[in-house]
């Protein structure tokens, strides 16, 4: 029995992994990560009683296997984060201008996000990519709706596989100065995820996958606040760019970052900074929840 339920994990498991490599998603993502909690487990029990002959009950084995690997995990994880504090990807990369013709990959799926942008006179204004380091380019185009009050970037992340993954960033400026930015990143590396300025109101959806359900909800958000919405003035590349040395300010401030003068020593990320992403990498792979803001 226990065997049986081993191959059908491993199977399982292969099945989950080619289809996180082809559809990219978080659903899949989750279910292969839960499917690997639960595989570790038995795969522990059927080796202690297949390889080694103990004679201990299975579920002692299980129960253990079940235990071990969040320990394991939490280990890896913290490796990975202080190699990342320690390591070249910048955390708010600059932007440059995309001269290059390849900022909307040449799929079905993004032929048909296009299409949907051209039905909602979504007017594409700039194409701006990252340079994250030597290999991996984030790609971003930026759209406004027909009266410039909402700003999409269509933000094309490079996953390990070599597929790329679109989310969408939803952004709308009140005439007091509250920016309403309504996203579905879901992971908690690209970009880094920290503290935002006080008058960000941000909202993160990772499961919802739709561009269309995802700008239903920030019209929602916009309309709830009661408050005039001012046009998008200003080039999307300084945006882009002001933002970033903004997060870096705030999160410094914040005690998330180290001062840049202390970085090369010390790494970007503090111990609270460490803490927080490694909290949000649990619950975003393991939960699809992120945290609230």
């Amino acid at each position: 029995m226990l065997t049986a339920v081993f191959i059908g994990l491993v199977l399982l498991n292969a099945l989950l992994v080619f289809a996180q490599h082809f559809f990219a998603s978080p659903v899949f993502a989750i279910a292969r990560r839960w499917t690997q909690w639960v595989l570790f487990s038995v795969s522990l029990t059927w080796a202690a009683g297949n390889l080694f002959d103990d004679t201990r009950p299975a579920w002692l084995w299980m129960t253990t296997g079940l235990l071990l690997w969040p320990l394991l995990q939490t280990m890896y994880s913290w490796f990975a984060i202080k190699s990342f504090s320690h390591g070249p990807m910048p955390l708010f990369p600059r932007f440059i201008l995309n001269r290059e013709g390849d900022a909307w990959p040449n799929q079905r799926r993004f032929l048909a996000l296009r299409e949907w942008l051209r039905m909602r006179k979504f007017q594409h204004i700039q194409s701006v990519k990252a340079v994250l380091f030597e290999g991996l380019v984030l790609r971003t185009s930026v759209f406004h709706d027909p009266g410039a009050r909402v700003r999409l970037q269509v933000m094309f992340i490079p996953q390990p596989s070599g597929n790329v993954v679109p989310c969408y960033i939803f952004t709308s400026l009140t005439r007091s100065g509250a920016c309403i930015i309504t996203n579905n990143i879901f992971s908690s590396f690209s970009p880094f995820d920290g503290f935002y300025p006080e008058n960000w109101e941000v909202e993160r959806h990772p499961w919802t996958r739709s561009p269309a359900r995802l700008l239903v909800r920030h019209l929602l958000r916009v309309r709830a606040t009661n408050a005039d919405i001012e046009p998008f003035f200003n080039e999307p590349l300084a945006d882009l760019n002001n933002q970033q040395q903004l997060l870096d300010r705030t999160n410094t401030n914040l005690g998330i970052l180290f001062p840049h003068n202390l970085r090369e020593e010390h790494g970007r990320l503090t111990g609270e900074g460490c803490y927080r992403i490694w909290k949000e990498s649990w619950l975003l792979d393991y939960f699809g929840m992120p945290r609230r803001y």
